[in-house]
């Protein structure tokens, strides 16, 4: 038995989100190494990514696991910034900065700015109350009267607001909307208690932006990355699970697959987020799983739990 799997995408019901993204935070990278120092850190191509741009990117251990997800703004040829969350800014830095002793390079916790996010189809409208220009896929930053304003590819499109000075506007949405959005985007929510568990095609990491690059030289976690790409080494990827429960999973938790007539724990719950009485989770699962498969969170949480749509294509 199938369960369709329909629900609908976070700006189809919310238009217009504006959201104070006080769980993340800004750290500033500049010297005349900065692109050097990045190019032998990052999963990205450092030197393809043109000023004015932003990628999702990753940092990983020498076994290629993943201590951090965050974004990665080209503000200026050697100025870079780091928009990444909260949970996981203390150990991103701290593994970072134990490289850059030798570079010049240095790390800088921007705690003047107020990150605000807007994302939906009145979201362009509401900019303009607050910005003359509105950025967009051919000019993706701008900079004007002491802001940053960033426009986002994503499946659904976003905005972020980097501004000096506190910004007059109510927000519509909460934190938790705006983690649905990433969720319901592909986007995985690392969190603390996940650093350091995957290789970034765990979380499909492959297939979003720029963020994995297998043609640049040297970085840190490589030879495993791309060992994982050419042989076949990588057996998981990441999938969202929907449903009714009625009970907050812990993260890191299974959760249960019906296989002929009795239920087995499989996978890892990265993340998840309740928003308007749904469960929406995060799961790492044999990257087979289809969606024809029965799932549920536990024996005493049985309600099913459907495999919600992609909004791109698993490698093979």
């Amino acid at each position: 038995m199938t369960i369709h799997c329909q629900y609908p995408l976070m700006t189809e019901t919310h238009p217009n989100m504006v959201c104070e993204l006080s769980h993340y935070q800004l750290i500033e990278v500049s010297g005349e190494d900065s692109e050097k120092f990045l190019q032998g850190q990052l999963t990205t191509d450092i030197s393809k990514l043109a000023v004015g741009n932003s990628t999702l990117t990753a940092h990983c251990d020498p076994k290629g696991k993943v201590w951090s997800v965050f974004r990665l703004v080209r503000v200026r040829s050697q100025q870079f910034y780091f928009i990444i969350r909260n949970a996981l800014m203390p150990t991103a830095l701290e593994q970072l900065k134990k490289y850059a002793v030798f570079s010049k390079v240095s790390f800088k916790l921007v705690q003047d700015r107020t990150l605000i996010g807007f994302a939906g189809r009145q979201a362009p409208q509401t900019i303009t109350t607050l910005s003359e220009q509105l950025p967009n896929a051919e000019t993706p930053l701008i900079h004007a009267d002491g802001h940053c304003l960033l426009y986002i590819e994503h499946p659904q499109p976003r905005w972020i607001l980097i501004s000096e000075s506190a910004v007059l506007i109510t927000p519509t949405v909460t934190t938790t909307a705006w983690n649905l959005l990433d969720i319901q985007d592909g986007i995985p929510l690392l969190t603390a208690e996940s650093q350091n568990q995957f290789i970034p095609q765990a979380i499909n990491l492959q297939l979003l932006e720029q963020t994995v690059s297998f043609h640049k030289g040297c970085y840190i976690g490589q030879e495993t990355i791309a060992r994982a790409k050419y042989r076949g080494a990588n057996k998981r990827a990441l999938f969202t699970l929907v449903g009714q429960s009625d009970t907050d999973p812990s993260l890191g938790q299974a959760v249960e697959l019906l296989l002929d007539s009795n239920w087995r724990k499989t996978g890892s719950i990265l993340n998840y987020v309740r928003q308007d009485g749904v469960l929406w989770l995060q799961v790492v699962l044999a990257n087979d799983t289809e969606s024809s498969q029965r799932f549920r969170l536990s024996e005493d949480s049985a309600q099913p739990l459907c495999l919600y749509p992609l909004p791109y294509t698993l490698e093979g």
